[in-house]
């Protein structure tokens, strides 16, 4: 098989997120914002190209409204998997012959 990079998925934080969300089931939104680092409404516009994508999806807590669990669609998980196939396939490439 073969990767393919995806422009979408290619940001760092946009790449961070998807890795966040392929290793967990499901995922608050607080957690990765934690975990990459940047601000809420930063964070919100990269989970919406994900979503605007169809790679990731969100849902509201029922009983806390401002909680919100991201999961990576199954879309998601095939682009994502595939763009990091693509990364070690370059490497791999780029190792110097001894």
């Amino acid at each position: 098989m073969t990767g393919q990079l995806d422009p979408v998925i290619h940001p760092t934080h946009r790449l961070k997120i998807c890795a966040m969300l392929d290793a967990g089931a499901e995922v608050e939104m607080a957690v990765v914002k934690d975990a990459v680092g940047l601000s809420a409404s930063a964070l919100s516009k990269q989970v919406a190209a994900l979503v605007d994508a169809g790679y990731v999806a969100q849902e509201r807590a029922q009983r806390d409204s401002r909680r919100i669990w991201l999961t990576l669609t199954p879309q998601g998980k095939r682009a994502y998997r595939g763009h990091v196939l693509a990364l070690q396939e370059i490497v791999a490439g780029a190792a110097l012959p001894s």
